[in-house]
């Protein structure tokens, strides 16, 4: 078995905490339908990895089955990040190896102590992964795993960056996101909800990150809209982080 040590998951305060389990519950009210979701910000930095990671633990420890798929196959950080190793001692074959290999997938898609929650993280990072990400092998990759977990939850380039993640986000039932509080402008985010429904990816809804001077770091706003300096964005809205 493909066991991954991941030895730097840092215990959240409990404000983030609760923050990540209100993204969970709303996550779970949307249906049967929902399936894969991709987490994508505008711009870097806005803390899109983080929120994939929480919420795809968060979601396995309650007994959720749910696979991590990291599909930023330009930049990653996943790895070194949350120092990700097997614990076999053995290399992590990655997302870009997969599609770019003939490795069989339950070679690759690594298991946790969390039961249920497998990840399957980017090692190798590549300068130009369009034809990677536009192959059929993605697809069937992404649906493969949506027949097996619950919840895939798929770690996506920023939208303004490159045209990765409206491939990836044509694939699923829906994206969250990452928007940073006072800094992502208002008019790239409008941007990403627009490239998002090109991509026939509907919006779920937003997370609103790193908000200054809220208390205990974040807060909530009146669940049923979603808003960014006023104007509504999203059908449902799941918090701060």
């Amino acid at each position: 078995m493909n066991l991954a040590l991941i030895e730097n998951m840092p215990k959240l305060p409990y404000a983030v905490e609760e923050a990540v389990n209100r993204l969970r519950i709303n996550i779970s009210f949307l249906g049967s339908d929902i399936r894969k979701i991709m987490l994508v910000s505008t711009m870097p930095d806005e803390g899109k990895s983080f929120v994939t990671m929480q919420l795809w633990r968060q979601m396995a420890e309650t007994g959720t089955t749910s696979v991590l798929l990291d599909a930023d196959l330009r930049k990653s950080v996943m790895k070194d990040k949350y120092q990700i190793k097997r614990e076999d001692g053995k290399g992590i074959w990655g997302t870009s190896h997969y599609l770019a290999n003939n490795i069989p997938l339950d070679e690759v898609v690594l298991h946790t102590k969390i039961a249920g929650g497998d990840i399957l993280p980017n090692t190798n990072n590549v300068v130009n992964p369009s034809l990677l990400l536009e192959s059929k092998k993605f697809e069937v990759l992404v649906n493969s795993l949506a027949n097996y977990y619950r919840y895939v939850f798929i770690d996506a380039p920023p939208l303004n960056l490159v045209s990765d993640g409206e491939r990836i986000g044509s694939l699923c039932d829906g994206a969250v996101l990452v928007v940073r509080g006072d800094k992502t402008p208002k008019g790239m985010v409008k941007n990403s909800v627009q490239q998002l429904e090109r991509a026939g990816c509907p919006l779920l809804g937003v997370v609103l990150n790193r908000v200054e001077g809220a208390r205990s770091g974040y807060y909530y706003k009146k669940y049923g809209g979603s808003y960014y300096g006023g104007k509504q964005y999203g059908e449902q809205y799941y918090g701060q982080v």
